[in-house]
C-alpha cells in the first residue's frame, strides 16, 4: 500500500518536472528563432561619381555590391556634374566617398576640415595638355606670350599651366588667362576666340579626335596630375574595412580596364556620350592601381595647395598630410 501511494504522488511531480523542462526547450527554440529572424544590421556607402573615371566602371560591373555584400553595407550612387559639385556633397553629407583630380580636394579642404585622402590612382602627366589648332602658328611655350589661353579656373590645368609658363621663364602675367569651363572653353577654342586651351581628359582626347588639336605640351615631367579617392573623416574612420575592401576593388577594376581597354571605353559611351575611339584614347593615358597616400604623393599635392596659395585662389595655407587618412587600409 506504501508503495502505491508513493507512485501516486510521485508521477504528478514526473509529469510536472517534465512539462516544466518541455516548456523551458520550447522557450529557447523560440528565443533562437527570434535571434535568427533578427535582421543583420546595414551600413549605406554613399558614392559619389562623374561620368568619366574608374568609379562609373565600378558602378557599371557591379562588383563592389557583391564584395561588400559579406559586411552588410549597401552601395549607393550618386553622380555630380565634376569635382567641386562631389566634394561639397562630401561637405553636406550627401555621399561618404567620391573621386576628384588634384586641385578639387585642395579648395574643399580649405572649406571643410572633415575630407580625407584615402588613395590615389599613379601618376597621369599626359592626360592633360596644352593644346592649339591643328593650323595655329604657335609651336612652343614660348609663343604663348600675350596670347588668349582658356583654362579652367583653380583646376588642375590651372597647376600645370603654372608649372609650364615657370619652365619656360614666363608668368600669368605674361599671358592673357581667359577662365572658363570646359564646354564654354571648347567653343572658344574652336571659334579661334582663344588661341590656346589648357584642357584634362576626357576632352583633351575628344579635341584631339573631332577638331585634330595640337598638343603643345603635356604634364610630363613637370606635374604628377593624381587622381584621387576621399571620404568624410567620420564615415573612414568607423568604418576602415569598408574603404580596404573599395580600394580592392578599385585596385582590381583598374587592372581589368588596363588588360580590356575596349571593353572599358564601351562601358563609357552610353554615360558620357562620348566616341568609342576618344574614350580609349583617353584611358591610355590613365594611371592604373590605386593605392593609399604616401609621403610622396602627399608631398606632391602640397606643391599644388601651395602654389595655388601663392596665387591667391585659396584663403590659407594647408597643411595635406592633416587630411591623410591614417588608417590602414592596405
Amino acid at each position: 500500500m506504501a508503495i502505491f501511494i508513493s507512485r501516486l504522488w510521485t508521477q504528478p511531480i514526473l509529469i510536472t518536472a517534465m512539462l516544466a523542462s518541455l516548456v523551458n526547450i520550447t522557450g529557447c527554440a523560440k528565443k533562437a528563432e527570434q535571434q535568427e529572424a533578427k535582421p543583420q544590421e546595414t551600413t549605406t556607402l554613399n558614392i559619389g561619381f562623374q561620368k568619366y573615371g574608374i568609379l562609373p566602371i565600378v558602378k557599371a560591373k557591379g562588383e563592389l555590391e557583391k564584395n561588400l555584400a559579406a559586411q552588410g553595407v549597401n552601395v549607393k550612387w550618386v553622380e555630380f556634374p565634376a569635382g567641386p559639385q562631389l566634394l561639397e556633397g562630401l561637405n553636406v553629407g550627401s555621399v561618404s566617398l567620391g573621386e576628384a583630380g588634384e586641385a578639387p580636394p585642395i579648395f574643399a579642404q580649405a572649406a571643410n576640415p572633415n575630407l580625407v585622402y584615402v588613395a590615389n590612382q599613379p601618376a597621369a602627366p599626359t592626360a592633360e595638355a596644352l593644346i592649339v589648332q591643328k593650323d595655329s602658328p604657335i609651336q612652343s611655350v614660348q609663343d604663348l606670350k600675350g596670347k588668349r589661353i582658356a583654362l579652367n579656373k583653380g583646376s588642375n590645368v590651372h597647376y600645370l599651366l603654372l608649372k609650364l609658363l615657370e619652365a619656360n621663364n614666363l608668368t600669368l602675367n605674361d599671358i592673357q588667362p581667359v577662365y572658363l569651363p570646359p564646354s564654354d572653353a571648347r567653343a572658344a577654342f574652336e571659334k579661334g576666340a582663344v588661341d590656346a586651351w589648357v584642357i584634362w581628359d576626357p576632352f583633351l582626347a575628344a579635341a584631339e579626335h573631332q577638331v585634330h588639336a595640337r598638343v603643345i605640351a603635356n604634364g610630363e615631367h613637370l606635374v604628377s596630375n593624381y587622381q584621387f579617392y576621399l571620404a568624410d573623416r567620420k564615415f573612414a574612420e568607423n568604418h576602415p574595412e569598408i574603404l580596404k575592401t573599395v580600394v580592392q576593388t578599385l585596385n582590381q577594376t583598374t587592372d581589368w580596364v588596363k588588360t580590356y581597354p575596349d571593353d572599358a571605353a564601351k562601358l563609357l559611351e552610353k554615360p558620357t556620350a562620348l566616341e568609342f575611339e576618344v574614350l580609349k584614347a583617353s584611358i591610355s593615358r590613365m594611371g592604373f592601381g590605386v593605392q593609399p597616400i604616401s609621403e610622396k604623393v602627399a608631398k606632391e599635392q602640397q606643391y599644388v595647395a601651395d602654389a595655388f596659395y601663392a596665387q591667391k585662389l585659396i584663403p590659407k595655407q594647408l597643411v595635406i598630410q592633416d587630411a591623410v587618412l591614417k588608417n590602414d587600409i592596405k
